[in-house]
């Protein structure tokens, strides 16, 4: 239990960080193209200024701690009942937050850092309430219908930010959640994984279904930092990779609490999640005026 709070924690602090380091880049990479390219007809952020996001030095080393945060969020999802190991990686929203202060100039009201409060106590709360994790023997059959949720959140979440364009950022926030939310399923039911079986973990579609809401849950994040609040499109995906695969994980999976203690866990559950909703409702913070752009950015961009 300990190694895998310890685990958890180490991914939350990567996406964390992570998230901020991308909304940096993106916030640079924005500056430097005209208006004209950066967005599409509906307000959203072209495919070419994701592009130039993702280039920026911040975005990639936000991304690897991103994927380094995937690797230890995989391993803690095996270690613990997905309803703790998901939400402990979701306190990245506090990092996030924290950090967005010094690095991006957001200022908290108090209802944000009560709601961060919030969240934070849940997590004790669910810490304290956890029992051993179910197991991840499943039919095939199940696996299959992974990958296929999985394409359809990541293809449905591509259409919605093309059609709502600016207002994408909630919505593209939520998808990328569920995304991850697929990925700590998929670990827990992998084929192959524990040993490893070469044959049979290429060929089990959970494989897929993990690749596809990683990928794709980090395309859809990334356009949310584009379009809209850091804390809001955090708050987002906390929703996203919490609720749903927490509920499955014990439903599907025989995830569990201590005994005597389904309350604390029920509490601690219903509490992340409004703390979550919290920050994003209070809407966009008020952030400092942006910079004006170097001349060496306005050089580049012409």
């Amino acid at each position: 239990m300990i190694v895998g709070l310890m685990t958890a924690l180490s991914a939350s602090a990567c996406y964390g960080v992570g998230s901020v380091l991308q909304a940096m880049g993106s916030r640079r990479a924005g500056r430097q193209m005209a208006a004209a390219t950066a967005t599409t007809q509906h307000g959203g952020p072209s495919l070419s200024s994701t592009a130039k996001a993702a280039v920026t030095w911040e975005f990639m080393v936000g991304t690897v701690l991103d994927f380094v945060g995937f690797g230890l969020g995989a391993l803690a999802a095996r270690l613990l009942p997905l309803f703790l190991s998901q939400t402990v990686i979701s306190a990245n929203l506090v990092i996030t937050a924290v950090l967005g202060i010094k690095l991006l100039g957001v200022r908290l009201g108090g209802r944000e850092w009560a709601s961060i409060a919030v969240v934070c106590a849940a997590l004790v709360l669910l810490a304290g309430a956890a029992g051993p994790e179910g197991g991840g023997d499943t039919p095939i059959s199940s696996h299959w219908w992974l990958l296929a949720a999985s394409v359809l959140l990541i293809g449905g979440g591509t259409l919605a930010v093309r059609w709502l364009g600016a207002k994408a950022a909630i919505p593209a926030g939520l998808l990328s959640g569920l995304g991850f939310g697929v990925v700590g399923i998929g670990v827990r039911v992998l084929n192959g994984a524990d040993p490893i079986d070469l044959t049979a973990l290429l060929t089990d579609p959970a494989l897929y279904a993990i690749l596809v809401g990683g990928i794709g849950g980090m395309y859809l994040h990334t356009v949310a930092l584009q379009i809209g609040s850091i804390n809001g499109a955090t708050a987002a995906l906390v929703v996203g990779e919490t609720v749903v695969p927490g509920i499955l994980g014990v439903v599907w999976l025989g995830d569990a609490s201590r005994p005597g203690y389904a309350w604390a866990a029920m509490l601690g559950f219903v509490l992340a999640v409004i703390g979550a909703v919290a920050v994003a409702w209070y809407g966009e913070p008020a952030e400092a005026p942006a910079e004006a752009p170097h001349p060496n950015e306005l050089a580049t961009s012409n």
